[in-house]
């Protein structure tokens, strides 16, 4: 591979003015195509099979189109209104106000006028809930979710009774993904007609919900400490800007593809996002470790073109087996069997791909183009040691000298601050990003916010418990619902259970027939919010009464809604990350063998990124569910697709360092230095490219701490502490000792599978020889004595 890579390098050098315009080309047909057919993103994250699944079967079948409700995909609106402080929404003035929204509402052409619009206050007064003993427990096991909080303080609300109110509006956008800007606007601006009589009027559900997520402050945080670094690994100015406009490109040319996917897939707004992490950190890093070894080529080279063809058949080598690790890691996560999971690794491997390929193709042309001016200004005081000169003393040859006199106690020590940190990983609490973790200036979660202070958090995540009473003898129908709603009621997690309503109504007393219904459907409303454990172990338990029911009355159930469906897919997904990380790491093990040529180099890689992971985890924990450093002002779950994609993102990338610092380490050794020496003078080599990235890296992350929405803050936060722990502590410290420890047994491979690995060359050593018959070439023939 290297040999063809160094003549790749060669060309794209000298034919620079034909290489450059023809990325331009293809970079702009890129862009343009992203900017035209781009579509609205579209956040799916049903899972096929799940427990939540039964109930949504039994309501279509019994309770037909209600169902569509709980798609992910259903455009929702609940518009939640409270009064002015001291006032109640009875009050005459607050009454005609809430009447005029609905007016309103009736106007509005996006609000589906075939169904009927009620306030809530006039809804409440059908129930028959404006009047009674408010502290019965049947007042309020029917009145407890009245459109109006009639309940006031002393259940599960904290707000005056009558104060607080809700209505669901209908709308006709059939899709999510068709909610336009214009749509949420109007569904918004709506409700001034009651905001102007001094009303609070908060607005959740997927029409208030916009998935277009700025990450531009993120993004410049990330080159402008890349440019910073950069400056002082080359100690030029010029050089510094290269592997900012590879990177530009790199993710440039990704985004707008994934952009154009959305004309015809659903794509995961999430996917972005990561594209452009992955996308930035990478095409960064890949040219600073090219650049790097063109700067020291330039040195022992005859030419330019030739530095640069060497640089590309050596860093270029092991820039394409890094990046293969990110990919396979990436797209690995299409294993898992969940689609938004899938495009979301797919959007981050097409970006690494383009990493690689801008890394290869357009960088060697841009270093023909800026000539040797590339190097020039030479800033003063930066960068004055040269890492690849072995005559020049870095900190890297210092810290590499440390490690080979004490390897043993560098490496119990970062194995000790590896542990520390995973202790709170024992805490790890997953969910779903909910109204909750909106930004705490959106509508969305301000309606959140007044909807838990009338009604009780757990308003927020009802379940619904839909029966099938097929198999119930119809005089023990009502015995089997009564039953289970008692069954519900009789949790301590379960604030209270609402009567049934069965698939048939009396049509003279608009009562419940349970003897000719064969369905019927209760609300129950935890005490807790949809994202805590508590109301996932309320969900399992409710489950699991259903097999005495069904022994005692022949009844099935099922339990569903937003809460049920969010701890479904958090429980499904924490039981994927075993396989997907079994799988994951074999593929890249075998990847890492063939690099190395070594059994234990890549199995020590593995268990190094494992104790990474676990401390990775630990630290997010603290921050972001444990609230520690007042990162977050309230503290959540974590996301549940968080430790899938961090497990899949940060593997690649720890193999991305392995790759860079251990394969000049193994080069080393081939050449015949021993494997102490190897490690020491790779380290002195590689240390600097290494900090330099995994600094750009832990940048490039971080930033999204800055953004507002809690998941992509999180998912920042997780990716920069796993490439801080696994750069600075494994990599450069654990593994380097790992490999004085193991001394030559470290590159042991056995003979036979030796001979059928196919040799990739990844240290050069067929370039060195194919160099040195050049240079031979040109040499004069000597004249004979």
């Amino acid at each position: 591979m290297s040999v063809y890579l160094y003549r790749w390098g060669k060309f794209a050098f000298r034919r620079k003015w034909i290489v450059l315009p023809v990325w331009l080309l293809i970079f702009l047909i890129i862009g343009g195509l992203g900017i035209g057919l781009k579509k609205p993103v579209k956040d799916d994250f049903n899972i096929p099979n799940l427990p939540s699944q039964r109930a949504t079967d039994i309501l279509d079948k019994q309770f037909p189109g209600m169902s569509a409700q709980f798609s992910f995909d259903a455009v929702t609106g609940t518009y939640v209104i409270g009064a002015p402080a001291g006032q109640k929404l009875t009050d005459p003035a607050n009454r005609s106000a809430i009447t005029q929204l609905v007016q309103k509402l009736g106007e509005l052409n996006i609000v589906d006028h075939s169904k009927p619009l009620m306030d809530p206050i006039a809804a409440t007064e059908k129930m028959g809930c404006l009047t009674g003993d408010r502290s019965d427990p049947a007042f309020i096991s029917n009145c407890g979710l009245a459109p109006l909080n009639v309940l006031g303080k002393g259940n599960a609300s904290t707000a005056p009774a009558d104060t607080v109110a809700f209505m669901q509006v209908p709308f006709t956008i059939k899709k999510f993904s068709d909610v336009t800007a214009a749509d949420r606007t109007a569904a918004y601006d709506v409700a001034n007609v009651a905001r102007n009589a001094e009303l609070t009027v908060e607005m959740d559900g997927t029409i208030a919900q916009n998935n277009a997520m700025s990450t531009g402050a993120s993004e410049m945080v990330g080159y402008v400490v890349a440019l910073i670094v950069m400056m002082i690994a080359f100690g030029a100015l010029l050089a510094a800007f290269v592997p900012i406009l590879t990177g530009i490109v790199g993710v440039g040319a990704a985004s707008a593809l994934i952009m154009a996917g959305t004309s015809v897939i659903n794509i995961p707004s999430f996917t972005t996002i990561l594209a452009s992490m992955i996308g930035i950190a990478l095409s960064i890093d890949y040219a600073l470790f090219i650049v790097s070894r063109y700067k020291h080529e330039l040195a022992v080279q005859d030419s330019p073109e030739e530095a640069a063809g060497t640089a590309i058949g050596t860093a270029g080598s092991a820039v394409v087996f890094a990046g293969l690790t990110v990919i396979i890691a990436l797209c690995g996560l299409s294993i898992v069997g969940v689609s938004f999971l899938t495009w979301m690794g797919l959007g981050g491997a097409l970006a690494a791909a383009f990493a690689i390929m801008v890394a290869l193709t357009l960088l060697p042309a841009l270093l023909g183009a800026f000539g040797k001016y590339l190097f020039k200004p030479k800033l003063p005081l930066v960068a004055k040691h040269d890492p690849e000169d072995p005559s020049s003393v870095t900190n890297g040859m210092r810290f590499g000298r440390f490690i080979g006199r004490m390897p043993a106690l560098t490496l119990i020590l970062s194995i000790v601050v590896l542990a520390l940190f995973a202790l709170p990983a024992t805490k790890l609490s997953l969910g779903l990003p909910g109204e909750d973790s909106q930004p705490t200036t959106s509508t969305v979660r301000k309606a959140y916010d007044l909807r838990t202070n009338g009604f009780g958090v757990g308003s927020n995540g009802t379940l619904i418990v839909a029966a099938d009473l097929s198999k119930v003898a119809p005089d023990q129908r009502q015995a089997a619902v009564t039953a289970l709603h008692d069954k519900l009621a009789s949790y301590s997690g379960m604030d209270f259970v609402t009567p049934a309503v069965t698939s048939k109504v009396d049509p003279a007393s608009h009562a419940n027939d349970y003897a000719g219904s064969t369905g019927a459907r209760l609300t129950a409303v935890p005490k807790t919010g949809p994202n805590d454990k508590a109301t996932q172990d309320l969900v399992k338990n409710a489950r699991s009464a259903e097999a005495q029911l069904n022994s005692q009355y022949g009844m099935e159930y099922g339990i569903t809604g937003t809460t049920a469906i969010y701890a479904d897919v958090s429980s499904a997904l924490l039981g994927k990350i075993v396989p997907y990380m079994a799988i994951v790491a074999i593929a890249a093990f075998i990847l890492l063998m063939l690099v190395f040529r070594s059994i234990l180099v890549p199995l020590t890689a593995a268990l190094g990124f494992l104790l990474s992971m676990a401390a990775t985890f630990g630290a997010t924990v603290l921050i972001f569910q444990e609230g520690k450093l007042g990162l977050v002002k309230e503290t959540h779950p974590l996301v549940s697709f968080l430790p899938i994609i961090l497990i899949g993102l940060v593997f690649g990338l720890a193999m991305d360092y392995q790759v860079f610092l251990v394969s000049r380490m193994r080069e080393e050794y081939t050449h015949g230095k021993s494997p102490k020496e190897a490690v020491v003078s790779g380290y002195h080599h590689g240390a600097r490219v290494v900090t330099s990235a995994a600094i750009i890296m832990v940048s490039v992350f971080g930033g999204f701490i800055m953004v507002p929405d809690v998941t992509a803050k999180s998912m920042g936060f997780a990716l920069a502490a796993g490439v801080l722990f696994d750069a600075f502590l494994v990599r450069m410290i654990l593994i380097p000792s790992l490999l004085v420890l193991l001394g030559r047994a470290a590159w042991w491979l056995p003979k036979w599978l030796d001979r059928i690995l196919p040799d990739i060359d990844v240290e050069g050593t067929k370039l060195r020889a194919l160099q040195e018959k050049q240079r031979k070439e040109r040499e004069p023939e000597p004249v004979g004595v």
